[in-house]
């Protein structure tokens, strides 16, 4: 009753076409989720795209992104309010979408704690939150695996990497975290979430920090794939 009431007062909108939403329907309406560009990656999660980024250098034994992220899109207007609109809440139900759609691949078998991909002190108090948390809360509604933030922590603030090349991205998270507790990532199963892989270079920088825990295996899920199916 209260939400109905809500509705009619300040009528919630979907955050990719901006119809009104339905009673049932959360963030986006049912056209748009039924019409998002989603890679289906993690019906086979080993040998795709983005897998194929971290193959040879971490341990990688699932990677999948829930929809392919074009800049300007009407999909990724989400994550874009997601990170810079002050919206939190948004990566928590992402989470939930995301989560829901791999579950039925078998995703999350095995994995044992969910690690977001930190950021700095600095762009925290900056942005007040963390998006790469608040996505791996929502994961783990729907998967009931505990959410890791003290296993590896991000140093200093390093530059945005919207306009940088490969090479620029690469060097520029180099050294970038440091492993907090190893004995919370020796011998388990780590799944690593952020909003969006283009290069795959954060992740990686994340994923080999981690792995000198020892005897580390990884699996990746994102919002968003910067790249081609």
């Amino acid at each position: 009753m209260i939400r109905r009431i809500l509705d009619v007062i300040a009528p919630r909108q979907c955050q990719i076409c901006n119809n009104r939403l339905a009673i049932d329907e959360e963030l986006i309406c049912a056209a748009c989720n039924m019409h998002l560009p989603r890679t289906l990656y993690s019906a086979n999660a080993y040998d795709n795209p983005m897998a194929r980024l971290f193959w040879g250098q971490i341990p990688v034994e699932r990677a999948a992104a829930w929809f392919f992220y074009e800049s300007h899109s009407e999909a990724s207007k989400m994550i874009y309010k997601l990170k810079y609109g002050d919206h939190p809440e948004y990566g928590y139900l992402i989470g939930q979408f995301l989560a829901e759609d791999f579950q039925c691949d078998g995703f999350f078998d095995d994995i044992d704690a969910i690690v977001p991909i930190p950021i700095s002190r600095k762009r925290k108090w900056s942005r007040g939150y963390n998006q790469s948390e608040h996505i791996a809360k929502g994961i783990a509604v729907v998967t009931g695996l505990p959410v890791r933030t003290d296993i590896v922590k991000r140093n200093s603030f390093i530059a945005s990497q919207t306009h940088m090349n490969w090479w620029q991205r690469h060097g520029n998270v180099e050294n970038a975290f440091t492993l907090k507790k190893a004995e919370l990532a020796r011998d388990k199963h780590l799944l690593i979430v952020d909003d969006v892989i283009t290069t795959g270079s954060t992740i990686l920088s994340c994923s080999k920090e981690i792995c000198r825990a020892g005897n580390v295996k990884i699996s990746v899920a994102t919002i968003g794939f910067a790249g081609k199916s």
